[in-house]
C-alpha cells in the first residue's frame, strides 16, 4: 500500500514541470485595483509602508523558488503554480492565525492580500486549495524520503538575504526553547490500544473478515469498530478495564503475525504500541508496568511522532520548539532591528541542552559576523555545549543554572592540576583538598575534604566545573543577564494563535512547517516596524533639515535688510551733514 501510494506520489511529480514565476509582470491599467481606488483607499494601497507593499518586497521577492525544483519535473507535463505564491500563502495563514477556508477568500477577494502575493492585478489568479494541499504534503513526502527540510532551506534563504539588506549582527544571539501539543487526544493507555486497534481494522477490514479468527475474536473487533474508547472505559470497572486491556493485547498479538507480510500503513504502528504496552514472554502476553513505559512512546496512534513531557508542570504530548534570535542593542540615534535566525523543532522529550550546538551553527551561516556571545538560561547547559563554545570562542552566558547552589566553591590551580582550593561559603574557610583515591575508576580523578562533622566530602571533575559556571553568573553583570529575557516575547509570538500551547497540527513535519512559517512571519512584522520608524526618522530628518534651511534663508534675508537699512540711514545722514 504504501509502495503504491509512492509510486502515485512519483506520478504526480512528474506530470508537473518546474518553470520560475516571472518577475517583472507587464500590468494593464484596466484591471490594475490603484486605478479603481480614490482617494485615502488609493492612497493607502500605494504606500511604500503599507504592510502588503513590504510584504512583496522584503519577504515575497526573496524566497528562492529553486530550492522546491526537487518536488516537479524538468522538462515534462504542465508548468506548476507559482511557488512564490504557494509559500507566500502559508506565512499568511500562520502569521494571520487563518483557517483554510479563510486563506483562501482572503487570497481571492481581499485586495490588500493579493496585493502581498503579487496577483496586481484583477486578472490574476491564486493557486487553487488542491494545488495548495499537494504542494505541502510533496515537502512534507519528500523530507521523508530524502532526510532533507526543503522549507527550513528556504527560511535561512530569505533571513539571510534580510539581514544583508538590513544589515543586522548576528554578533550577540539568545535562545528560548516553548514546548507545543499536537492536535491529539489526551488517551489513556486502554484509549490508546483501543484506538490503535480500531484504525488498523478500519484499514484490514476486508482481509481481517477472510482470516481464521475465533468467534470471540470477531466479536472483540466489532465492539472496537462500534464503541469509541473513551466510551468503555466511562461505562467499565477498574477490574473490567484491566481484563479487556488484555483482551486488546492479545488480539494485537495476533494480528502482528497474521500481516507480518504485509507491513505496510498502520502496521508499524499496531506493533510498536504493542511492544510499547505489552510484554510476550512464551506466547503469554502481559500489560507492561506503568513505570516501564517510556516518555517517547507513542501517545496517539493519529500522530506517532508525538512524545510526552512534563516540564514544571507543564504536561505536553507534541514536541519542543527552539527559537534563536540576534540581540543587538538598539538605540533612538542608531535602531537596530533583531531577526530570528534558526527555529528547530524535535519531540518534547527533546531536552533543552541538545538544541544549543545545532541552533549556533545554522545562526552562524546566516551572518558574516562570528558569534561572539549566546545568551541562554541554564537548561542548556551542559559539558559538551561548554566545549563546543570554548572550541568556537564563544561566551555562553547563562541566566541561572538546574538545581541548588552548592555550599562549597572549587577553584582549581592553573600551575598543578592535582591542587584543588575549596572554600566555604557558609563560614569563609579556605581548604586545600586533598586528591583521593580512586577505587572504582582509576581514570577518574577526586578530590576531598573533611566536613566539620568528620566526614569525607568528595569533589569531581564536574563538580569543579559547575562551581565554576556559578562563580562567572555571580560576576556576570545584571544587564548582561538580562540580555536574555526578550527571548521570551519572541517565544509568546511564535505560539500566539495557540493560547492553550495546542497546535493545528499533526505529525513533527507539518509542526516544522507551521514553525518556519510563524517564524518568517515574526521577522516580516519585526522589519515593517522597523522600517516605519526609519522612514519616520528620515521625515523628520526632512523636516528639520526644510527648517534650517528655511532659519537660514531667513537669517540671510534680515542681515540683508539690516545692511540696505545701515546704509540708507547712513545716507541720509550724509545728505543731511551736506545740507547744513
Amino acid at each position: 500500500m504504501l509502495f503504491t501510494f509512492s509510486i502515485l506520489v512519483a506520478i504526480k511529480q512528474h506530470q508537473t514541470m518546474f518553470k520560475e514565476t516571472e518577475r517583472n509582470v507587464q500590468l494593464d491599467i484596466f484591471s490594475t485595483p490603484a486605478e479603481h481606488l480614490r482617494g485615502s483607499s488609493q492612497k493607502f494601497y500605494l504606500e511604500n509602508d503599507s504592510w502588503h507593499n513590504i510584504f512583496r518586497k522584503e519577504v515575497l521577492s526573496h524566497i528562492n523558488e529553486q530550492i522546491f525544483s526537487v518536488l516537479y519535473c524538468k522538462d515534462n507535463g504542465t508548468p506548476n503554480a507559482s511557488i512564490r505564491v504557494l509559500v507566500a500563502m502559508m506565512l499568511l495563514k500562520e502569521g494571520q492565525g487563518w483557517s483554510d477556508d479563510q486563506l483562501f477568500e482572503n487570497c481571492n477577494y481581499n485586495l490588500l492580500v493579493r496585493s502581498a502575493l503579487g496577483l496586481l492585478t484583477l486578472d490574476d489568479t491564486a493557486p487553487v486549495a488542491s494545488t495548495y494541499y499537494r504542494f505541502r504534503r510533496n515537502i512534507v513526502d519528500y523530507n521523508r524520503e530524502h532526510n532533507a527540510d526543503l522549507f527550513k532551506e528556504c527560511m535561512q534563504s530569505i533571513t539571510k538575504s534580510q539581514m544583508v539588506e538590513f544589515n543586522v549582527s548576528g554578533k550577540h544571539i539568545r535562545m528560548d526553547s516553548k514546548l507545543m501539543g499536537s492536535n491529539i487526544a489526551w488517551y489513556t493507555r486502554y484509549e490508546l490500544v483501543h484506538e490503535t486497534l480500531r484504525l488498523f481494522i478500519k484499514e484490514r477490514r476486508e482481509y481481517i473478515y477472510k482470516r481464521s479468527l475465533s468467534e470471540s475474536d470477531f466479536e472483540l473487533i466489532q465492539s472496537i469498530e462500534g464503541e469509541d474508547g473513551d466510551k468503555v472505559v466511562y461505562r467499565s470497572t477498574k477490574s473490567e478495564i484491566e481484563a479487556r486491556f488484555l483482551e486488546l493485547g492479545k488480539l494485537m498479538h495476533r494480528f502482528i503475525h497474521l500481516f507480518k507480510e504485509y507491513p505496510e500503513g498502520q502496521y508499524q504502528i499496531l506493533k510498536t504500541v504493542f511492544n510499547q504496552q505489552f510484554s510476550c514472554k512464551e506466547k503469554v502476553v502481559l500489560a507492561l508496568e506503568k513505570e516501564k513505559i517510556s516518555a517517547d512512546s507513542i501517545q496517539s496512534p493519529h500522530d506517532p511522532e508525538s512524545h510526552y513531557r512534563n516540564k514544571a508542570g507543564d504536561k505536553v504530548k507534541g514536541n519542543s520548539i527552539n527559537v534563536t534570535e540576534t540581540c543587538e542593542k538598539s538605540t533612538e540615534e542608531a535602531p537596530k532591528v533583531n531577526l530570528i535566525t534558526d527555529v528547530e523543532v524535535k519531540p518534547a522529550t527533546a531536552s533543552d541542552c541538545n538544541f544549543l550546538q545545532d541552533a549556533a551553527g545554522n545562526s552562524q551561516k546566516m551572518t558574516t559576523d562570528d558569534i561572539e556571545k549566546l545568551y541562554a538560561d541554564g537548561a542548556y547547559n551542559s559539558s559538551e555545549n561548554q566545549e563546543f563554545c570554548a572550541d568556537n570562542d564563544i561566551n555562553l552566558i547563562l541566566t541561572g543554572l538546574q538545581g541548588a547552589e552548592g555550599r562549597y566553591d572549587l577553584i582549581p590551580d592553573e600551575q598543578n592540576a592535582d591542587k584543588l582550593t575549596v572554600i566555604d561559603r557558609k563560614t569563609g574557610n579556605i581548604i586545600d583538598a586533598q586528591l583521593a583515591n580512586p577505587h572504582k575508576n582509576p581514570e577518574e580523578k577526586k578530590w576531598k575534604i573533611k566536613t566539620d562533622d568528620g566526614k569525607w566530602r568528595y569533589f569531581t571533575r564536574e563538580n569543579i566545573r559547575t562551581s565554576l559556571l556559578r562563580q562567572k553568573l555571580r560576576d556576570t553583570p545584571k544587564e548582561e543577564r538580562n540580555m536574555r529575557n526578550n527571548v521570551e516575547a519572541t517565544i509568546f509570538q511564535m505560539g500566539f494563535h495557540y493560547a492553550n500551547n495546542k497546535s493545528r497540527y499533526r505529525g513533527l513535519e507539518k509542526h516544522k512547517l507551521w514553525a518556519y512559517s510563524r517564524a518568517l512571519w515574526v521577522n516580516f512584522a519585526r522589519l515593517r516596524k522597523h522600517m516605519i520608524k526609519l522612514s519616520e526618522g528620515s521625515s523628520i530628518y526632512a523636516q528639520n533639515l526644510i527648517f534650517s534651511s528655511i532659519s537660514f534663508i531667513l537669517q540671510q534675508i534680515i542681515i540683508k535688510i539690516s545692511y540696505i537699512n545701515y546704509k540708507t540711514n547712513k545716507s541720509r545722514k550724509m545728505t543731511q551733514f551736506s545740507w547744513f
